[in-house]
């Protein structure tokens, strides 16, 4: 079983730095991806965050189109409850005839505390129904000719009078791939129900990179049941795990940067601490033990416990020993990351690709998974 090399950005910047030169940074780190074999990169989407500031991966990924020739570009993710679905049809079957089939339609329910505000997306318990019913509208907007008439909970779509069908006025876009593009599903919750939803769907189940390993092989368990519900067989090839990743050329220059409380990963995971303390309530899912109070969860201890950092022999041992602890998963996505040491991020991306991933793939494939 071989494991593919992918990245998944929030992506996740200092509030200080000007927006055009972190875009453009954004989009010289899939460029790099794309050039070093990447097989995939998905890109997040967030409204009102001055640290997450592409508000939305559709027209940030269509500039790396041309710049790119084999990466597949993915929504990490189109947060469904903010957007009416017929916004997300047309869209988002542009984009997938735009990149000509290189798209993956990741969705999800939407998680920035702001975002969640701004649009009055309703309860958390009601957001997973909103994802449903509007993917199930899309994919029946580009499954059928007008009229159009869907009644859901949440949306109702009626395009039934203003039909030329001499001019195709009236008529839903469609994608490129047939009948739609491969829809993946973010999961982050330990008990997460998306991965069952992605599991019954047949959709990509990806985990996120900013909670402990140990979560990890739950969603895995949970996507079983999903496929297993339905009569389908779970294939751990669809599965994508996300991690921060840096490997430097020894460990020792590995240390130097874990150890900078000032630097890029430190204010990214200092985001979470305080977004897991304060929003979600779940600083749980950073703790490295789960018995360790609350005032021990520091900025050091999180990094050191769910950063894979080192020379490209460390961290390929991580890496084993990841896969050994979960199972096989088909994709590494790879954290993208603040080039605050451009020099720095860059290199971890070549070391990865070049000298980490082949061998970690060749073990894969001499290695049958739990």
């Amino acid at each position: 079983m071989t494991v593919r090399l992918g990245m998944f950005t929030m992506p996740f910047h200092h509030p200080a730095r000007d927006y055009a030169d972190l875009l453009e940074e954004d989009q010289e780190a899939i460029v790099l991806a794309d050039r070093l074999g990447f097989s995939e990169a998905f890109v997040g989407e967030h409204f009102s965050s001055w640290s997450e500031r592409i508000t939305s991966p559709l027209i940030f990924l269509a500039t790396v189109i041309n710049r790119t020739r084999d990466i597949r570009l993915g929504t990490g993710v189109i947060n469904m409850p903010h957007v009416h679905p017929a916004t997300v049809a047309a869209q988002a079957a542009m984009f997938d005839q735009l990149a000509r089939g290189r798209f993956i339609m990741g969705i999800g329910p939407g998680g920035l505390v702001s975002d969640l505000e701004l649009f009055d997306s309703g309860a958390a318990e009601l957001r997973p129904q909103m994802v449903l019913e509007s993917i199930d509208m899309v994919l029946r907007l580009w499954a059928q000719d007008p009229p159009y008439r869907i009644d859901g909970r949440f949306w109702k779509i009626s395009l039934e009078q203003a039909i030329w069908p001499e001019f195709k006025v009236g008529y839903i876009p469609r994608p490129f791939q047939q009948p739609h593009p491969p829809i993946a599903l973010s999961i982050l919750t330990p008990n997460s129900t998306s991965a069952r939803t992605a599991g019954e769907r047949g959709w990509i189940p990806i985990s996120g990179q900013f909670f402990h390993r140990r979560y990890l092989r739950g969603h895995w368990e949970r996507y079983i049941e999903g496929c297993e519900k339905v009569g389908r067989r779970a294939d751990p090839g669809v599965w994508r795990v996300s991690r921060s990743v840096l490997v430097t050329e020894t460990d020792a220059e590995a240390e130097d940067y874990l150890s900078d409380p000032e630097n890029g990963l430190s204010f990214y995971y200092h985001f979470f601490i305080h977004s897991f303390s304060k929003g979600r309530k779940a600083l749980f899912m950073l703790k490295p033990d789960l018995d360790m109070p609350d005032e021990a969860v520091t900025l050091d201890a999180v990094k050191r416990a769910l950063v894979i950092a080192g020379s490209p022999r460390r961290v390929l041992d991580q890496l084993v020993a990841l896969r050994e602890e979960i199972g096989h998963f088909g994709t590494l996505l790879m954290s993208g990351q603040d080039w605050d040491q451009p020099k720095l991020w860059r290199r971890s991306m070549e070391l990865l690709a070049t000298e980490v991933m082949p061998r970690f793939s060749r073990h894969a494939e001499a290695t049958p998974a739990r």
